[in-house]
């Protein structure tokens, strides 16, 4: 529960971004709780996140602004982990270094910030540009499907709008939904318009006899996407490849670090013994 103290200034931080959002911007409270903050980033022009949207929440302690948030960005972006953590100076993992003359319109712009730079940090991940467009492309389709678990619901998951567990393992959109409901609809009028298949993410092919989508936006997402086949495929296997590759490191990272200490010793010893001969 927030002191008095943090619901009042987080109250006030609430107005001023209502007042005047920054650029590329939109954030709120949670309904039931104000320290559950939801935030759309929209992907700037000539970044390789140019029209994406990005979904996240901020986490904030009890006692703000002595203490900064928790910061977690769950559309899947090539640039984060979704719904991680991230080691930020304006995040929880440095509560040192937070200012409390900072704002979350501050904590924000430095978010996107960071997002259009190549810093690496924990929670972040390495991606190609092509990597980053592809997501970009399938922001909307993501946030409001739950990546397709609103046609194909995720065994064990349970649609809910409580807190922000599902929202990774696959809440059919259920938590978007209710957070950023006007930007919900605009999403699957967007995904009719642009014929994105629900469950995919992919374009579907044009029906015979349909009036052909040739807007500028349209082509776009097609050389991105791709149907069945394609450039979309292709980014998508890679990054499936990555982020594969990722897991079983991070899996498997004590039995790395384990090879490594027994393969230095052996050599260790082997060039000791040659010492010792020659």
């Amino acid at each position: 529960m927030a002191t008095k103290a943090a619901h009042k200034r987080l109250i006030r931080e609430y107005e001023a971004i209502q007042r005047s959002p920054p650029p590329f911007i939109q954030a709120h409270p949670s309904e039931n709780n104000i320290l559950e903050w939801h935030y759309i980033l929209t992907g700037a022009p000539n970044t390789p996140y140019e029209g994406g949207q990005y979904h996240g929440t901020l986490i904030f302690p009890s006692d703000y602004p002595f203490a900064p948030p928790a910061i977690r960005m769950h559309t899947p972006s090539g640039r984060f982990q979704p719904s991680t953590r991230l080691c930020l100076s304006i995040s929880d993992y440095h509560p040192q270094l937070f200012n409390p003359a900072w704002s979350v319109s501050t904590i924000l712009i430095g978010l996107m910030s960071f997002m259009n730079s190549e810093e690496m940090t924990a929670g972040s991940i390495g991606g190609t540009v092509a990597e980053r467009k592809w997501h970009a492309a399938r922001s909307r389709w993501w946030n409001s499907t739950g990546g397709g678990s609103a046609s194909k619901p995720v065994p064990g998951v349970q649609p809910t709008t409580k807190g922000i567990g599902n929202i990774k393992a696959g809440d059919g959109g259920a938590k978007f939904r209710v957070e950023f409901p006007d930007e919900d609809k605009e999403n699957w009028i967007w995904m009719k318009e642009h014929r994105i298949d629900p469950v995919t993410g992919r374009m579907l092919p044009d029906e015979e006899g349909e009036e052909i989508n040739c807007s500028p936006e349209t082509r776009a997402l097609r050389r991105i996407l791709g149907g069945s086949t394609g450039v979309g495929v292709v980014v998508q296997g890679g990054q499936a490849a990555r982020d594969a590759g990722q897991g079983w490191i991070w899996r498997n990272k004590m039995w790395i670090i384990a090879g490594g200490i027994v393969v230095y010793f052996m050599l260790a010893r082997i060039f000791g013994e040659e010492q010792g001969v020659l």
